[in-house]
């Protein structure tokens, strides 16, 4: 079968290696983000996507829009069986979605979670099951009818890398199922009502003050290492844990100083701290940092 594929980050990359690897599977195009500056200096570095395609010798396009209409014109005249979407950016135009039966994996169990960050958001949540949905595409963001949902289960402690990394790996085996027994699944509409949304995270996301110390963990699981979790001073929490979530304590008051980490109390909860790193510092052990600002027990961290 011949494939279009569209696709930018790591979790598109994985991807699109699977449907290479896979016998009777062609991709006969590959789609992608144009490339950004990355860095201080702002060297233009292409998608690994494209690298990805260029080392299989794959055709790649990478339009600002693809809604522009001499894009879809050129899209239409590659031929293809499907269209496999997986983090590419941008909604597909209807002549696009009208070509091939597009398909998109969504890291999420849809309809909860469409948008742009579904993997930090059950984080966020501290949910106990995510998974990812192959589905029908249609105009609207994550809104197509469903194919399959393929579920894993979330521990507690779990941090956002490694739970992407399980992600890609379920959303790579989805994809060859789906396409290869494309005619055996019956679409299913998603039931809107119970959909939820999560936006783009930005860097804001990751203040955090000292109120509930569940909900500052589940921060930490879900943005480290970016954009990471911060106080308002800017000092930054590189390596925490949850040491309880019920006592009631002063807000950022030091209640224990060990040898290699301190707890500090929040209004719900406390949290164990290891490592820190202040505003053009690099990362420390938390006792060095709290010896430099001679901090003691009872003493507060801001």
């Amino acid at each position: 079968m011949k494939i279009i594929f569209m696709g930018t980050p790591d979790y598109a990359e994985v991807i699109l290696q699977r449907i290479i690897d896979t016998k009777d599977m062609e991709v006969v195009a590959v789609y992608t983000q144009p490339d950004k500056p990355v860095g201080r200096k702002k060297i233009m570095t292409p998608p690994v996507v494209k690298t990805l395609a260029y080392e299989n010798k794959i055709a790649v396009y990478q339009p600002n829009r693809l809604r522009d209409s001499e894009v879809v014109q050129e899209l239409l005249k590659i031929e293809c069986d499907y269209i496999v979407v997986a983090a590419y950016g941008q909604i597909l135009p209807q002549e696009i979605l009208n070509h091939a039966p597009c398909i998109n994996l969504h890291a999420s169990i849809l309809p909860q979670y469409r948008g742009a960050s579904p993997i930090q958001q059950t984080l966020l949540n501290d949910d106990k099951e995510t998974g990812v949905t192959a589905m029908l595409m249609d105009v609207g963001l994550d809104t197509g009818d469903i194919l399959k949902i393929e579920t894993i289960e979330v521990s507690a402690d779990e941090m956002v890398e490694t739970l992407f990394d399980r992600l890609t790996v379920t959303a790579s085996d989805l994809t060859i199922d789906v396409l290869q027994n494309f005619s055996s699944y019956t679409p299913k509409p998603q039931v809107d009502s119970l959909s939820t949304h999560c936006s783009k995270i930005t860097k804001v996301d990751g203040e955090v003050v000292f109120l509930n110390a569940k909900e500052v963990y589940n921060k930490y699981r879900a943005f480290t290492p970016w954009p990471g979790i911060y106080l308002n001073s800017g000092l930054k929490l590189k390596k925490i844990e949850l040491e309880d979530s019920s006592s009631s304590n002063n807000v950022g008051q030091i209640l224990k100083i060990e040898d290699k980490s301190m707890v500090v109390g929040c209004s719900e909860g406390s949290l164990r701290i290891f490592n820190v790193q202040a505003p053009s510092k690099k990362e420390i052990d938390i006792i060095s940092y709290i010896n430099g600002k001679r901090l003691e027990r009872e003493d507060y961290l801001s």
